[in-house]
């Protein structure tokens, strides 16, 4: 009897183990890197007419998930801007850093990246960093309007059994370090 009691223990054990990987769905950094370096094409003409103006293109982007900000993703990226202000034209290389709360929206299957604040602008030449500070706050809200509208992962029916699950049945996001886990609804 005893020996028949701990067979059924270690059996149903051993079906929930190899059911725990329905009860979500797991995104990693890597994935979500692939993804930003596809899709994310930041372009756009910002600036204070008269003043400075800028044309940003963000050509590089990498995401840190969970690590350095708990329950964030950091984002570093590289841009290329060119500057027209009353002091001429200049091109510069800008280096960002920029951390995000990631939000799962059920209706599209999608994550987004909201709140988006930049934590570090750096440009070199050094000389155009006081024009880029001066245009930080525009950027920053150039980007938030971006990336609450382009998603950084939308769940694919077509990719794998386990993403075409979540896609029915995600319940919310969890940020844990190096990935992203979106459970499911029983």
């Amino acid at each position: 009897m005893r020996k028949c009691l701990t067979l059924i223990v270690f059996c149903c054990t051993v079906v929930l183990a190899g059911c725990d990987h329905w009860a979500s769905y797991t995104l990693s950094e890597q994935e979500i890197n692939q993804s930003l370096s596809k899709h994310a094409s930041f372009e756009k003409d910002i600036g204070i007419n008269g003043l400075a103006n800028a044309h940003i293109r963000l050509d590089t982007l990498h995401a840190e998930i969970g690590r350095a900000v708990a329950n964030q993703v950091v984002l570093s990226g590289h841009a290329k801007v060119e500057f027209a202000s009353l002091f001429g034209q200049q091109n510069a290389d800008l280096n960002l850093k920029m951390s995000a709360v990631p939000v799962f929206n059920r209706e599209q299957g999608a994550v987004y990246l909201h709140d988006i604040t930049i934590l570090d602008a750096q440009a070199q030449p050094q000389k155009v960093q006081g024009v880029v500070d001066g245009l930080k706050p525009i950027l920053a809200t150039s980007l938030r309007e971006y990336f609450t509208q382009q998603p950084a992962w939308v769940l694919s029916s077509d990719r794998s059994k386990a993403e075409s699950l979540a896609k029915k049945y995600a319940t919310g996001i969890e940020v844990k370090p190096g990935e992203l886990v979106i459970p499911l609804a029983p």
